[in-house]
C-alpha cells in the first residue's frame, strides 16, 4: 500500500480508444500540472465497446480492452516514477446484461441453471414474479410475434463452449442441459418454455422484469454486495491491486443503490486498512453526508453547487419574468413533483410493482387492503409516496435505531402524499409504520425497508437530474447534478463559506469538483451563462433572435430557451454536436418526446430550428459579439470558480481537459479526446514566461495558469490544506469572495484566495491579515490591511502566499 498523500486528482476517461498505454505519455504532464493522483474511470472488464466502464461484465479481469492488468500496472509504475498515485472508480451496485449474454459469466450461469446456480444469490432477482424464472423483457414485440417472424433461432452448438443456445439478433441465451431433446424439443417455442428465463416484449417489463436495475436501465442488473462472498468475489482483483500498491484509493459509484451503504463502506475500510474512499453521493439542498459513513467525503457535487450559488447573477427577478413569459412553469417545486409522478408511474413501474408485491405479503398491509375500496391501493400509495421523495435515501437501517432526521423526512413525505391522495390516508399510514419498523424480525418487513430506499435514488435521479433539469430552463447554469436551480433566488457567497466550514470539520479530504463525466455542461459553459445572464439587455437581445426563429419553426418557448442557452454557452458549436445534445435533452425532458416513444415530427421541428440558428448570420454574430463584449465578466467567473474549487477545503479533482477552457456539454460530448500534447506545450510556455504569464493571457491560458499554480501550491505546501488546517473568510466588499487557509498552529505561513465577482466595483477592497503577501500568479507584493482589489493585477483572481518571518 502507498503512503502518497492525496492532494489533487485528475480524472481520465478510459476506453478502447484511450487505454492504459495511451495514458502513460500523459503522466509527465500531469506531474508538471501538480496533481498527486490519476483518477481512472472503471478498470474492470466492461461490455464490448463501452465508452465509460460502468457496465462491468467480469469482476475477475482488468479490462483487456484497456490493456489488462499488465497495462494498469505499467501505468501505475509510470505514475510512481513521477511521484503520482492511482485512484480508481468502483461499481459495486450493478453489472451489465451484455450482448451476447455469455460475456457475463455469472449471469450466464444463472440463465443456464436458474435458482440452482451457484451465482443465483449474486443478483437481486424476484424469482417468484415469473414462477421461478428470470424475466427478460428484451424482445421488440410479443414472444408469439417474434417466434412467428422467425427471429428466435435454436443453434445446437452455438454457445461459447459448444452447447446449444437460442439466438435473438445480438442476444445469445443458453439452453439448459437436457431441455432440447425429445417430445418436439427441437421447436424453439418448446425449448424456450423449458428454460430458467422468460423472454418477453420490452413493453411488458412492468409485469415481467423481476430484477433490480440501475435506475431504469434494463441492461444493468443489481448485484448483492451486501453478501460476504459476493463482496469478496467482486472486489478481489481491486483489493489485491491495492494491497500491492498499484491502487491507492477508490471512488464508489452510486452507493445509494446498495442495500446498506454504511455497512459496505465499513467493510471496505476494514479490508483496505482505511484507504482513501469517496462516494458519488448527491446531496440535496442543505443535506449533509452521514458522518457515520466510513468515507473521506463525497465526489464534490456539493462543492460545485456552493460555488455556483456564489456566482449566481442578481438578475433573478428579470430572468424569472422572462421564463414565465415564454411559457415556462413558474414553480420549480411543481415541475419536480410532476416529473417525479411521471417517472414513478412510468419508468419505475417494475420497482413499484415489486414494492407492492412485497408489502402485500404483510398482515397489516393485507388488513388495510381489505378496508380499501381500490384494488390498486398499495401500488397507488407507493406511487404517491415516492412522488414526494426529497432526498436520495432515507438512511433507515433494519436492525439499527432509526435516525430522527430520517423519520422526520419520511413523515414529511407521508403527510404530503396524504394531502395529494386523502383517500389513501389509511394505507399510507400503514406503510409509514412498516417502513419505520427497523427493529422488525419479519424478513418481508426488513426487505421492504431496504428496497424502498433503493427506489428513492432512482426516483430522484430520473425525475430531477434527468427530467426537471431539462424542463425547468430558467437558467441552465444552475441545472447541474447536485445543484439547485432555486439558487437564482438567493445568490451570494454565504452558503459557500458555510459549506466550507462544514467540509473542513467533517470531510476535509473529500473531493471538490466543477466538472465530471456526469455534469450536464462543463464548468466553462456554466460560467459563460452566469456572466451573460447578469446583463439583462444582452440576454434579452439574444433570446429575441432565437424566439423569432422558434415561432417560424413552431417550437415551444421552453425548448427554444434551452437551445438559446446551449448555443450561447457552448459557442462555437457545430451542427453535429448541437443536434446530438438536443435529441438527448428533448427525450430526457419527456415533455413532447422520449426515449421510449420518440416523436420524430416534433424532434425534426426543433432540429430545424437549431439548423436555422446556426445558419443565421444575425444570431451567430450576436452570440460571438456578446461573448467578446463580456470577456471580463466571463473571465471573472471562469477563473474565480476554478480558484475557489482548488483552494476550498477538500481534495480538488480536475476533469480531463478542464484545466484549460473547455466548452463541452453532457456525455458523450464531454468525453471527446483531449489533446494533452498541446496542453503540455502551453504549460511549458507559461512556466518559461514566469511572472509575465499573468499579463493579459488568453482565458484558456489564464485558466491553465491558475490551475497549475494552485495545484502546485497544494502539492508543495500540503500543511496549508490538509485536515487540521484553517479556513477563515476575509472581510471584503460585497462583490469579493476571499478567505485564508493556514496550518493549524499558524506558524507555517498562510495562503489567501481572492476572487472578484463580475460586478466588483473599482473601489472593491479586501482586508488582508497582517504580514507581507506575494501573489503566486503575478508575483506582486502586498501588505496586510485594506487592499484595493484593483491593485491585485490584471487577473480577476489572486492567490496570495504569506511570507515567512525572517
Amino acid at each position: 500500500m502507498s503512503d502518497r498523500p492525496i492532494t489533487a486528482t485528475y480524472r481520465l476517461q478510459l476506453h478502447e480508444g484511450f487505454t492504459f498505454l495511451d495514458a502513460r505519455p500523459v503522466v509527465p504532464y500531469l506531474a508538471e500540472l501538480g496533481v498527486s493522483h490519476l483518477y481512472l474511470s472503471p478498470v474492470l472488464q466492461a461490455a464490448p465497446g463501452s465508452m465509460h466502464g460502468y457496465d462491468v461484465v467480469d469482476h475477475g479481469v482488468i479490462s483487456v480492452d484497456l490493456g489488462g492488468r499488465a497495462g494498469l500496472e505499467a501505468l501505475a509504475e509510470a505514475a510512481h516514477a513521477h511521484g503520482l498515485g492511482i485512484v480508481v472508480d468502483v461499481v459495486p451496485n450493478h453489472m451489465a446484461i451484455p450482448e451476447p449474454e455469455h460475456l457475463n459469466p455469472q449471469l450466464w450461469d444463472v440463465l443456464t441453471h436458474g435458482r440452482s446456480s451457484a451465482y443465483a444469490h449474486w443478483f437481486d432477482v424476484d424469482w417468484e414474479l415469473c414462477d421461478g424464472r428470470l424475466g427478460l423483457p428484451v424482445l421488440g414485440d410479443t414472444l408469439e410475434t417474434v417466434l412467428t417472424a422467425g427471429e428466435l433461432t435454436l443453434e445446437p452448438a452455438g454457445g461459447p463452449d459448444g452447447t446449444a443456445v437460442i439466438r435473438y439478433h445480438d442476444h445469445v441465451f443458453p439452453v439448459a442441459p437436457g431441455t432440447a431433446e425429445g417430445d418436439g424439443g427441437t421447436e424453439v417455442a418448446t425449448v424456450l418454455s423449458r428454460q430458467h428465463y422468460l423472454l418477453a416484449s420490452w413493453r411488458d417489463k412492468d409485469a415481467v422484469l423481476g430484477y433490480r436495475r440501475f435506475f431504469d436501465v434494463d441492461t444493468l442488473i443489481a448485484v448483492r454486495v451486501e453478501l460476504d462472498d459476493v463482496f469478496d468475489a467482486t472486489h478481489a482483483v481491486l483489493l489485491d491491486l491495492h494491497a500491492n500498491g498499484v491502487i491507492d484509493g477508490f471512488r464508489i459509484d452510486h452507493p445509494d443503490g446498495l442495500a446498506d451503504p454504511e455497512a459496505y463502506l465499513a467493510r471496505l475500510a476494514e479490508v483496505t486498512d482505511g484507504a482513501w474512499v469517496v462516494v458519488e453521493k448527491i446531496l440535496v439542498g442543505r443535506e449533509q453526508l452521514p458522518t457515520t459513513w466510513a468515507t473521506a467525503g463525497s465526489t464534490g457535487y456539493d462543492a460545485l453547487s456552493a460555488i455556483s450559488t456564489a456566482f449566481a447573477p442578481l438578475t433573478g427577478s428579470h430572468l424569472d419574468a422572462t421564463w414565465r413569459a415564454l411559457g415556462g412553469d413558474p414553480s420549480l417545486a411543481h415541475t419536480e413533483l410532476a416529473a417525479k409522478h411521471q417517472v414513478v408511474t412510468t419508468l419505475l413501474g417494475p420497482e413499484v410493482a415489486r414494492l407492492t408485491r412485497r408489502a402485500s405479503e404483510l398482515s397489516e398491509v393485507q388488513a388495510a387492503i381489505a378496508r380499501s375500496t381500490s384494488d390498486n391501493s398499495v401500488r397507488e400509495a407507493f406511487e404517491t409516496l415516492l412522488s414526494q421523495v426529497e432526498v436520495y435515501r432515507a438512511y433507515l437501517r433494519p436492525g439499527m435505531p432509526p435516525d430522527p432526521l430520517s423519520l422526520e423526512r419520511l413523515d414529511t413525505m407521508v403527510e404530503a402524499a396524504i394531502a395529494v391522495r386523502p383517500d389513501l390516508a389509511d394505507i399510507l399510514g400503514v406503510l409509514r409504520g412498516v417502513l419505520t419498523d427497523v427493529g422488525s424480525d419479519e424478513p418481508a418487513t426488513r426487505d421492504l425497508v431496504t428496497r424502498f430506499q433503493q427506489v428513492c435514488g432512482p426516483a430522484m435521479a430520473k425525475a430531477v437530474e434527468d427530467t426537471t433539469f431539462y424542463r425547468y430552463n430558467r437558467l441552465l447554469a444552475l441545472n447541474e447534478v447536485g445543484g439547485d436551480p432555486a439558487a437564482l433566488d438567493d445568490p451570494g457567497p454565504e452558503h459557500l463559506h458555510s459549506w466550507a466550514r462544514h467540509q473542513l470539520q467533517h470531510h476535509p479530504s473529500g473531493l471538490t469538483t466543477l466538472s465530471t463525466h456526469d455534469t450536464k455542461r462543463s464548468e466553462d459553459v456554466r460560467a459563460r451563462l452566469l456572466a451573460v445572464a447578469a446583463d439583462a439587455p444582452a440576454w434579452d437581445g439574444l433570446w429575441a433572435e432565437v424566439s423569432g426563429l422558434a415561432a417560424e419553426h413552431l417550437v415551444d418557448g421552453p425548448t427554444a430557451y434551452l437551445l438559446f442557452q446551449t448555443m450561447l454557452g457552448a459557442w462555437p458549436i457545430d451542427g453535429e454536436r448541437l443536434t446530438a445534445y438536443l435529441v438527448k435533452a428533448m427525450r430526457e425532458a419527456k415533455r413532447h418526446t422520449s426515449w421510449n416513444d420518440p416523436d420524430e415530427t416534433y424532434e425534426r421541428r426543433v432540429l430545424g430550428l437549431a439548423e436555422a440558428g446556426l445558419h443565421s448570420r444575425a444570431l451567430t454574430r450576436r452570440i460571438a459579439d456578446t461573448v467578446d463584449e463580456h470577456e471580463r465578466e466571463i473571465a471573472a467567473i471562469t477563473l474565480g470558480a476554478k480558484l475557489l474549487q482548488l483552494t476550498l477545503p477538500g481534495v480538488p479533482d480536475v476533469y480531463q481537459g478542464c484545466e484549460s477552457l473547455t466548452l463541452s456539454l453532457v456525455d458523450p460530448d464531454n468525453r471527446r479526446p483531449v489533446d494533452f500534447d498541446v496542453l503540455a506545450v502551453r504549460l511549458a510556455d507559461l512556466d518559461a514566461m514566469g511572472a509575465e504569464a499573468a499579463s493579459s493571457p488568453a482565458l484558456s491560458d489564464a485558466k491553465l495558469l491558475v490551475t497549475a499554480t494552485a495545484l502546485r501550491l497544494r502539492r508543495d505546501r500540503p500543511e496549508l490544506f490538509r485536515p487540521g488546517s484553517t479556513y477563515t473568510p476575509l472581510p471584503s466588499s460585497p462583490d469579493v469572495i476571499a478567505f485564508a487557509r493556514g496550518s493549524d498552529d499558524g506558524t507555517d505561513g498562510a495562503v489567501a484566495a481572492i476572487v472578484q465577482t463580475p460586478t466588483a466595483a473599482q473601489a472593491a477592497v479586501v482586508e488582508l491579515p497582517e504580514g507581507r503577501w506575494v501573489d503566486a500568479l503575478t508575483h506582486q507584493m502586498h501588505h496586510g490591511g485594506p487592499t484595493p482589489t484593483e491593485s491585485l493585477g490584471k487577473l480577476p483572481v489572486a492567490l496570495l502566499i504569506k511570507e515567512a518571518r525572517a
